[in-house]
């Protein structure tokens, strides 16, 4: 492979670590407290707030149900008022963090619906105050499967941002759409699965080595 190929190669790896690295940021930290809000308002939930929870779910519901190329399209708008354009790896972060959001927090749900609830009833007959029990239990117990949920989370926006890529984000998909399909380059396409599969193949050992960890 050409050397200018390779400096393509390895930036729009970058970009696409950038791009999914920033946007996971955005995603864990939302994700995590949708999903507090789903479990906690729940009519067996600490905040029991069933018309909360509903409505919540819904809107969690329609979000997901909104195939990611027609979300990237639709909010344009929004991406535009936020970076200042749609172009790029930037622009690129507001969709694939929207998209992400719920998916992750339906996963994080679970994770910490698994938590004992006796464990939580005991640590509030010992006076432990909601917040508390949210944070110094709720969590911790829930750690392992949160951070298995997020590994998951993080290979499915990496496959977002290469269709994002594809329509102008930037990235490996990018690459892929430019040289792969309109000047029929097999050799920058193979390059670009390859790179793809690196990263979650590398993402997905990292996620799981830390998840067995936490549970130990």
């Amino acid at each position: 492979m050409p050397p200018y190929k390779i400096d393509l190669l390895l930036q729009s790896t970058i970009d696409t670590l950038v791009m999914v690295g920033v946007s996971a940021l955005f995603v864990f930290f939302f994700g995590l407290i949708l999903a507090l809000i789903l479990v906690t308002t729940d009519r067996q939930g600490i905040f029991a707030a069933p018309k909360v929870n509903a409505l919540l779910g819904f809107v969690i519901n329609t979000t997901r149900s909104i195939p990611f190329l027609i979300l990237m399209v639709a909010l344009i708008p929004l991406t535009r008022l936020i970076v200042g354009t749609s172009y790029g790896i930037w622009a690129a972060v507001v969709p694939l963090t929207i998209a992400a959001i719920p998916f992750f927090a339906r996963i994080a749900e679970v994770s910490l619906r698994e938590v004992d609830s006796t464990i939580i009833e005991a640590a509030q007959s010992l006076g432990s105050n909601r917040p508390r029990v949210i944070w110094h239990v709720l969590i911790p117990e829930a750690l392992p499967g949160l951070v298995a949920g997020f590994t998951v989370t993080i290979v499915t926006m990496i496959n977002s941002s290469a269709i994002a890529g594809a329509i102008g984000a930037g990235g490996l998909g990018d690459l892929a759409y430019r040289y792969g399909y309109q000047r029929f380059d097999g050799q920058m396409m193979l390059a670009v699965i390859v790179v793809l599969v690196i990263i979650v193949m590398v993402v997905q050992f990292l996620g799981d080595t830390l998840s067995r960890s936490l549970s130990h």
